[in-house]
């Protein structure tokens, strides 16, 4: 595995952090290198990590798997036996999935209901607030979970998908920090890409390895 020290201060101004890994979880996809060129793209599971250990006995260059959503390295332990690396990858994911509820406060959409509107799809997370927002949560109507559901779709509407827009970018970021900060033209790459210049930025790849240009691309989403 790579690994770079320190952060980077990328040509926009933005300061990310390529160094920033993650743990395996169920649901995220990943997607493996051995130097410049791409041998898989799965949705997460152990057969990943196994597969990882197995290209890693033969390869000539480290492999690292990134998360299709954040563009983070995955840190995949791979000792031992395939039985090890399996009972720590399920410890691992378990945690990273681990959910709670809504704490502090009663509420209408908690527990067993036999007659009314269906929940549709609604999802128990922990959430941590002050007493005083608690109240007021509490006293909107329809309880703290719906006046939560309205406070996200209203801040969604006035952000426009900026904040898609944002993590994209820095996920291509974090994966081409990892696995292309020595190739020529990189820092003319990350300035088309925070400035959202897709021509720009797919023109001054042209000459990188094609796995590592579609994948940066795939993870920018420029348009």
């Amino acid at each position: 595995m790579v690994e770079r020290k320190r952060n980077r201060r990328n040509p926009s101004g933005a300061v990310c952090q390529p160094a920033t890994r993650s743990r395996p979880r169920n649901g995220a996809s990943a997607i493996s290198n051995a130097g410049a060129r791409t041998f898989g793209i799965w949705p997460f599971s152990f057969d990943v990590a196994l597969a990882v250990k197995a290209r890693a006995a033969d390869a000539d260059d480290p492999i690292l798997t990134f998360d299709d959503r954040s563009g983070a390295v995955i840190d995949l332990d791979l000792r031992g036996t395939e039985a090890e690396i399996t009972a720590r990858l399920a410890e691992s994911t378990d945690a990273g999935d681990a959910t709670g509820i809504v704490e502090g406060q009663s509420d209408p959409d908690r527990g067993p209901r036999n007659r009314g509107r269906p929940k549709l799809g609604v999802v128990a997370r922990e959430v941590t607030l002050l007493p005083r927002q608690w109240e007021w949560l509490a006293s909107q109507p329809g309880g703290a979970s719906q006046a939560l559901r309205r406070l996200v779709d209203e801040a969604r509407r006035i952000d426009g998908g900026q904040t898609q827009v944002k993590a994209a970018r820095e996920a291509a970021y974090r994966f081409l920090s990892a696995l292309a900060g020595d190739l020529p033209g990189f820092e003319d790459v990350i300035r088309a890409l925070f400035a959202g210049d897709a021509e720009g930025f797919a023109e001054r790849m042209s000459a990188w390895p094609p796995d590592i240009r579609d994948y940066a691309r795939k993870l920018a989403a420029l348009t």
